[in-house]
């Protein structure tokens, strides 16, 4: 991107006074100061955990501080509720799902604004649809309309609604919290591009992301946190990788992430999808996988990658064809996929994977009911808790206690709830789609060592990943799939590179 050339550093728009956050004994934010200025893309970066969402949160007025005090345009900042905070000037795009589903387009972009259109009594949705419309052709978003039902929408196009709605209120600080992980190619351009435009103008982006590689390129200064405490921050000219690294994690992170050799996999079949078709996407589709294999699967957006996984645990209706697994049993549904020692991890984790409003336990727990009975169908309390504890053991869960709700911890740790849930019943098959979407690089790490360790140990992994680096890092074996078909296949012992690959996604 073109940098700015004149980005005054002395006059910051946002100032962080000893700003601290407690969930309980649960140390959120401690006393972190610093200062963002005004017409910049401030990166904000750190491990899962380390308060960057927390920051955001109470800046956007979703929750408030414990104590210490924010300064934005060189007044206190307190604002009392999510639309107190728009409406002077900071708008936020949430982690995860910040739509209302059963509900148009239209209506989420207004949500609680809606007497602006009101004709005495009546609320005029002909002129709500034709505003909303013009915000979206204004940000050339051409995929959805304004009266589309939310729910039609796939997790991309929802991101893109709260795009939009963020923009009606024309930000003076707009922060973008994970969003391009749950973007195309083409999403990750627009918003890109809607950024730099919002800095020419004098607004600041506060850019939330564990890609650093992105941060880099988008941002003009990267400010660190780290266990809640703020480590310092870096301007364009000082930005490099093994320092932002060792800033976030307090050491150097040695070695590399990926697995560098080539131990192949058994010729035994352990589930293969003959001929499948599906209401969307799939159309005679056929795909193996072999015992110990990690089976990669990539491709452009709308290439049927996310359909297919779910196809293949029973989560999508195959019109025809069958999922077979290796000793004949027929996968239609999810309850025969997990007695059957499958596992399914869903890219939209927050509303297909895990339960927000239970305990890290009850999640852990929820399909292990065989793992924790005493005496026939009676299920022991006291199994229950050791299971979900040593599953918070061994994945380091960082949570207050097992009675952890799960809808306040970070990205991360939720990922890892996910995975706990599934290694802990021993499951045999694991279909994981985008399975380290929205964590720091320290978990990515584990959860890499996590696939290559159960590959050695005789497990069967499919990894639907929108990233070319962890496809040809961690498959034996990948497919690319466009138009619900698959246009190449190639084995790590062929040799794999991302040139490779996006040839056969183009």
């Amino acid at each position: 991107m073109e940098v700015m050339k004149n980005v005054d550093y002395d006059q910051p728009l946002i100032q962080v006074n000893t700003l601290s956050k407690h969930f309980g004994v649960t140390i959120a934010l401690n006393e972190v100061s610093f200062e963002v200025p005004k017409g910049v893309i401030c990166g904000l970066v750190g491990e899962n955990g380390s308060g960057k969402s927390t920051f955001a949160s109470i800046l956007a007025g979703i929750i408030e501080e414990t104590k210490g005090e924010i300064y934005f345009e060189g007044k206190l900042w307190k604002p009392s509720n999510v639309l107190e905070a728009q409406k002077n000037g900071v708008a936020m795009i949430v982690q995860e799902t910040g739509t209302l589903e059963n509900v148009t387009v239209a209506e989420n972009i207004f949500l609680g604004q809606e007497m602006m259109f009101s004709n005495g009594i009546f609320i005029s949705r002909k002129k709500m649809f034709a505003a909303a419309q013009e915000i979206l052709d204004e940000l050339e978003i051409k995929s959805f309309k304004a009266g589309t039902p939310t729910h039609r929408l796939d997790m991309q196009d929802r991101k893109l609604v709260e795009i939009a709605k963020a923009m009606y209120w024309k930000p003076k600080v707009f922060i973008v919290d994970e969003t391009t992980t749950a973007l195309s190619h083409t999403g990750r351009e627009l918003l890109y591009g809607l950024m730099k435009k919002l800095t020419e103008n004098g607004t600041t982006v506060l850019f939330i992301s564990h890609d650093l590689e992105e941060l880099e390129e988008q941002c003009h200064i990267i400010s660190v946190l780290r266990d809640g405490d703020f480590v310092g921050t870096l301007k364009r000219d000082e930005f490099d990788t093994e320092r932002l690294k060792e800033m976030m994690i307090g050491r150097n992170l040695e070695g590399n992430y990926y697995h560098a050799d080539d131990e192949g996999y058994s010729d035994e079949v352990v589930l293969r999808a003959e001929h499948i078709t599906t209401l969307t996407d799939l159309l005679c589709f056929n795909v193996e996988l072999h015992k110990g294999e990690v089976l990669g699967v990539g491709g452009l957006s709308d290439c049927g990658m996310h359909t297919l996984g779910k196809a293949l645990f029973g989560a999508e209706k195959v019109l025809d064809g069958e999922v077979i697994l290796g000793d004949g049993t027929v996968i239609n549904n999810t309850k025969t996929a997990v007695e059957h020692k499958m596992a399914y991890m869903s890219k939209d984790r927050d509303r297909e994977s895990l339960a927000l409003n239970a305990t890290v336990k009850e999640n852990i727990v929820s399909i292990a009911h065989k793992a924790n009975q005493v005496l026939g169908p009676i299920i022991s309390f006291k199994k229950e808790a050791e299971h979900a504890q040593k599953q918070i053991n061994d994945l380091s869960i960082k949570c207050a206690s097992e009675k952890h709700l799960v809808s306040t911890l970070s990205g991360g740790n939720k990922q890892k709830i996910v995975f706990g849930k599934w290694i802990g019943v021993d499951s045999e098959i694991l279909i994981m789609d985008c399975p380290t979407r929205g964590v720091d690089i320290g978990v990515k790490a584990a959860m890499y060592k996590l696939i290559y360790d159960m590959k050695k140990n005789g497990k069967s992994i499919v990894l639907i990943s929108e990233e070319l680096p962890e496809l040809i890092g961690m498959s034996d074996r990948i497919i690319i799939m466009r138009d619900g078909e698959i246009s190449g296949e190639i084995k790590r012992s062929e040799g794999l590179s991302e040139q490779k690959l996006i040839n056969a996604m183009l």
